[in-house]
């Protein structure tokens, strides 16, 4: 059983930067990849930011080069670090973490992002 706990979601103008946080409850070097989705109302989660372990992050086409996700495994933590924020980032924000054997997701209680224009 793996428990994601989100933190630093909130309000900002366009053009602002926020980070953030996922701690989880297990050692990240447990969890084969964790990513970052975001969910407005009457649409589909979507994948914004992804790495596995051991490997190189993958991004949404619509964030790239203004998200980065990095973690700091001494912490179990996974940030996202978010700059020159666009009211189209407005959702709520996901951490989700994947094992790959058995095939299972868990999924953090997700964090409000509201970007101004």
């Amino acid at each position: 059983q793996v428990q994601l706990v989100e933190s630093g979601g909130g309000l900002v103008q366009a053009g602002g930067s926020l980070r953030l946080s996922c701690e989880a409850s297990v050692s990240i070097f447990s969890i084969n990849a964790m990513g970052w989705y975001r969910q407005t109302p009457g649409k589909q989660r979507e994948l914004v930011a992804r790495i596995t372990r051991g490997g190189s992050p993958n991004y949404a086409d619509s964030v790239k080069g203004r998200f980065t996700i990095s973690s700091d495994n001494a912490k179990n933590t996974v940030y996202l670090q978010m700059n020159s924020l666009k009211p189209e980032d407005t959702a709520v924000y996901y951490c989700n973490a994947e094992i790959f054997t058995p095939p299972y997701n868990y999924w953090g209680q997700g964090t409000q992002v509201t970007v101004s224009s």
